[in-house]
C-alpha cells in the first residue's frame, strides 16, 4: 500500500472510508446530466440513460464518476440551484443504489449542492471555483472530510474568457493553490487534489504553457488532476469538431501523466484506462 511521506508528497486519498492509492494515477469518467455541455450535453439526462452510462464506465475500469448538473463551458446559463438540485440528487441516490463499489464525485460550486450530494451518497467535491463562487463551500469540505478537487479559475464561466491576463500564470496559480490549501489544512481538511483549470480564464496557449509545465505544481505536495477531455484548445487548434478531439485528448493525457498528473477526468473511459495501463507498463513497472 502506497504512504505519503514528506519526500513524496500526498500519494493516497481517503474515499468513501477506503485509503486510495494514487501509485496507479486513476480515471475520472464524466457524467453531465446537462442539456449544454459542449460535447455530451442532452445524452444523459433521463434515469435510464444515466444508469445505462454508469454501468458502462464501471465495466471500462473507470476509478471515480464525476457528475454535474451545471454546464461550465464558456457563457453557459447560469441556473438555479434548484434546477441543479433536480439534475444529480436523482442520479446520484440512483446510482449509489445500483452501483454500490464505485466512488462518486459531485461536480459544483455550490455549497448547497455539494451537501445534499454528499447526503446522497457522493464521495468526492470537485468545485471549479476553489470556493471562491460560494464562501460556505469550505465549511461543507470541512463537516464532511471528504476529498476536495481544488480548481483554478478566474470570474465565472459567463466571464471566465475576460479573465485570462496573467503576469505570471504558473506562479499566480501556485499562489492561489498555496492560499486555499493552507486555509483548507488550518481548518483539517486532509484530502486535497488540485487542478490548474485548463480552459477556465486560460488561453489556448496558455493552456499549453501549463500542460508542458505541470511538474511545477509538485511542490504543494498533493495530486494532481487534469481535465483535458475534448476541451476547445484541442479541437480548435486541430481545425476539427469535438467529436473528432479523442485521439488529440489521448495524447495530452499522456503528456500530463509524463508531467506527474495522477488523475485524468475524461469523457472516454476506456481509451484513458488503457493510456494509464501502458503508462504503468513503460514507467511504474505495473500491469493493472
Amino acid at each position: 500500500m502506497a504512504k505519503d511521506t514528506p519526500f513524496s508528497g500526498k500519494n493516497t486519498l481517503n474515499i468513501g472510508g477506503n485509503i486510495v492509492s494514487l501509485q496507479t494515477p486513476l480515471v475520472m469518467g464524466i457524467l453531465n446530466t446537462t442539456p449544454d455541455s459542449f460535447f455530451d450535453g442532452g445524452r444523459y439526462t433521463h434515469e435510464k440513460a444515466v444508469l445505462e452510462r454508469a454501468r458502462s464506465m464501471v465495466d471500462e475500469g473507470v476509478d471515480i464518476i464525476d457528475i454535474g448538473g451545471y454546464s461550465s463551458r464558456p457563457g453557459a446559463e447560469n441556473i438555479s440551484t434548484e434546477d441543479e438540485l433536480k439534475r444529480v440528487i436523482p442520479h446520484i441516490k440512483n446510482i449509489r443504489k445500483e452501483l454500490p463499489d464505485v466512488y462518486l464525485s459531485i461536480d459544483t460550486f455550490r455549497a448547497t449542492i455539494a451537501e445534499k450530494s454528499i447526503e446522497a451518497g457522493a464521495d468526492i467535491i470537485n468545485d471549479i471555483s476553489g470556493g471562491d463562487l460560494d464562501k460556505r463551500m469550505y465549511d461543507v469540505v470541512t463537516d464532511a472530510q471528504v476529498p476536495y478537487i481544488l480548481m483554478h479559475m478566474r470570474g465565472t464561466p459567463q466571464t471566465m474568457k475576460q479573465k485570462t491576463s496573467y503576469d505570471n500564470i504558473l506562479i499566480e496559480i501556485l499562489n492561489f493553490f498555496e492560499k486555499k490549501v493552507s486555509e483548507l489544512h488550518s481548518r483539517g481538511v486532509k484530502d486535497i487534489v488540485v487542478d490548474p483549470g485548463f480552459g477556465f480564464a486560460k488561453t489556448m496557449d496558455q493552456n499549453y504553457a501549463l500542460l508542458k509545465n505541470l511538474n511545477y505544481f509538485k511542490v504543494l505536495g498533493l495530486p494532481l488532476l487534469a481535465g483535458v477531455s475534448r476541451k476547445s484548445f484541442i479541437y480548435k487548434k486541430l481545425g476539427i469538431p469535438p467529436s473528432e478531439a479523442l485521439n488529440g485528448t489521448t495524447v495530452l493525457n499522456t503528456i500530463a501523466l509524463l508531467n506527474g498528473v495522477q488523475i485524468l477526468r475524461v469523457h472516454d473511459v476506456k481509451e484513458a484506462v488503457e493510456t494509464v495501463k501502458l503508462f504503468n507498463l513503460t514507467y511504474n513497472n505495473i500491469e493493472n
